[in-house]
């Protein structure tokens, strides 16, 4: 009797082994299964233009529609590529996703400036929602390094550009451009390149036709950044 009792409490103790084990395999499956998925869409994003992206679709849902037409990379001026890092991540070509110095900056600032880089936020505004969590942030983290392995710079600036919001309802360099200056991208101008730059940040607050003291200030910042990381070299990774 006592070795029967000793063999059923042997498997009383397996069974709930088995149920965690059998949990972590389906889980590590499911997350495997997750990351060849995005791996093929990233994949696949490469190489076609997007039609839409998640908060793309949540504003035109909200307001009964949105400016947006793809623009290939050629039919952008480049003034207005070199203009948005020069204003939002003038080291974009020797990262490998994150601006560890711009991070260290902004720790010492203790937050006060921001350390996202053109790749987290491309990956942000094709892939994720807006708005800021935790969640968000980590699989912004994890999902940057695989989008700098899988798209080259000048596919990640390309996207960028043409998913921007750049006032209420307007995304992509191609309809900011006709809406503030009525000229198609590849006519930009290098103020106007720099002022469409400027606005980016805050653009639901900013207008690139009516500047304001301080975006004119930042824009005339940017014109000057845009030359100099052509003439130092940090704009060759997208422009070769």
């Amino acid at each position: 009797m006592a070795k029967r009792r000793t063999r059923r409490k042997t498997k009383s103790k397996s069974a709930p082994r088995r149920l965690i084990r059998r949990a972590f395999v389906l889980t590590a499956r499911g997350l495997l299964v997750a990351v060849v998925l995005l791996v093929l869409v990233m994949g696949l994003s490469r190489f076609m233009p997007l039609w839409t992206t998640p908060y793309m679709f949540a504003e035109s849902r909200k307001l009964g529609g949105v400016e947006y037409d793809w623009v290939p990379f050629e039919d952008i001026a480049p003034v207005m590529a070199r203009s948005v890092v020069a204003a939002e991540d003038a080291n974009f070509c020797t990262h490998w996703g994150f601006d560890m110095v711009a991070i260290r900056d902004a720790l010492e600032d203790g937050g006060a400036r921001g350390a996202s880089t053109i790749s987290q936020q491309t990956v942000k505004n094709v892939f994720l929602w807006h708005g800021r969590n935790y969640s968000r942030k980590a699989l912004e983290a994890l999902m940057t390094p695989m989008l700098e392995a899988i798209w080259p710079k000048q596919r990640i600036i390309e996207v960028y550009l043409n998913v921007a919001e750049f006032d209420t309802g307007v995304f992509g360099v191609k309809a900011a451009a006709n809406h503030y200056f009525g000229v198609t991208p590849d006519a930009l101008s290098p103020t106007q390149a720099a002022r469409l730059a400027a606005i980016l940040p805050s653009p639901k607050t900013r207008s690139a036709a009516n500047p304001s003291t301080f975006v004119r200030n930042r824009a005339r910042s940017i014109l000057d950044g845009a030359a100099t990381i052509r003439k130092d070299g940090r704009s060759a990774c997208f422009e070769s």
